[in-house]
């Protein structure tokens, strides 16, 4: 598979990584444990070096996974963590980025992956009580002590990737991106082409919602967090039916899924961009890792660009509590 560099560094990826949460959190029952390390090996054998993990997720089982997953391919592979969140009795209670906070669960992290170094090591979300400034030199003693390689930010704001850029030099930005959410676009993406950071989107797929699998009969359940989402609601998930619509018709004609046309769209918007979209089926990576081969012309792109300005998505991405945790 074709690599892409993160950054103005070094550091090669894949150019389509593989989220590792809903393997154990997010999106109803937990995976298989067998199934989801055969799944994660069978990525690296169809090119894929580039795994997304957060100590988060479940919380704790998630990096677990990856790190006996990866254990015979740590040479090969890149594998992105994250922190900044104050986990107790199993669950969040809040952002908590405080220096020794961080110096602590960074060494749980490195034990549940069974690593020497994490390869990047992101901020999942910004703390608004701790200056970014702070969690820069915290992370940027980490890697002179040889325990993180590179780091970047998730949700983060303009103002925030600016000041901790000045700090500790980001490698990457994590938020969500896809053709049903193009925030990014306003101010984010020229400020990571202005410095020379590399942008990493999750959901890219629309948490699920691009590869046309839902209507609006679809159920969720609790245990999934589509289930509390605005945009899907049986209303919204109607409403934007029509955005669906429109992938489908390009995807007949190039003769590829919607999900590979949503990806390879993304693939297309600058090459410092690897999208990072989840699946727990064999058959949906080796759909989503065929968007590498789908080439859009300028005017394909252009049609698509001019088909979905048109088009007014229902509902927001988030609850107003998790949205009031992004873009700080």
């Amino acid at each position: 598979m074709e690599k892409r560099t993160l950054g103005n560094t070094d550091l090669e990826v894949s150019s389509i990584g593989l989220g590792c949460m809903g393997m154990s959190h997010g999106y109803g029952p937990v995976s298989d444990k067998k199934e989801a390390i055969s799944l994660i090996q069978k990525a690296i054998e169809l090119g894929v070096n580039f795994f997304d993990t957060a100590e988060v997720y479940g919380p704790y089982t998630n990096e677990e996974l990856v790190g006996e997953a990866l254990i015979p391919f740590q040479d090969e592979v890149v594998i992105a963590t994250k922190f900044g969140f104050d986990i107790k009795n199993g669950k969040s209670e809040g952002v908590n980025s405080r220096p020794e906070h961080i110096k602590q669960v960074v060494e749980e992290s490195l034990k549940r992956l069974k690593v020497d170094a994490i390869d990047l090591y992101y901020q999942h979300r910004v703390d608004p009580n701790i200056p970014i400034e702070e969690v820069a030199g915290t992370i940027s003693d980490l890697i002179q002590e040889g325990k993180v390689k590179y780091w970047g930010l998730s949700e983060a704001g303009v103002n925030t990737i600016r000041r901790a850029h000045k700090v500790h030099p980001l490698t990457a930005v994590q938020s969500e991106y896809s053709l049903w959410w193009r925030r990014p676009e306003e101010e984010v993406l020229p400020t990571l082409e202005e410095l020379g950071i590399g942008f990493v989107p999750y959901s890219p797929l629309g948490k699920g919602y691009l590869t046309g699998r839902f209507d609006a009969n679809t159920k969720f359940g609790d245990n999934d967090l589509r289930s509390i989402l605005p945009r899907f609601t049986p209303e919204a998930l109607e409403a934007n039916q029509v955005l669906v619509d429109l992938l489908q018709e390009i995807a007949q004609q190039k003769q590829a899924t919607t999900a590979q046309i949503a990806l390879s769209w993304l693939l297309h918007q600058k090459p410092w961009i690897v999208p990072i979209p989840g699946t727990r089926k064999v058959s949906r990576l080796e759909e989503n890792l065929g968007a590498t081969n789908i080439e859009l012309t300028p005017e394909e792109l252009a049609d698509i660009n001019s088909a979905t300005s048109k088009i007014t998505l229902m509902g927001e991405r988030y609850t107003e509590d998790l949205e009031k945790m992004t873009g700080l």
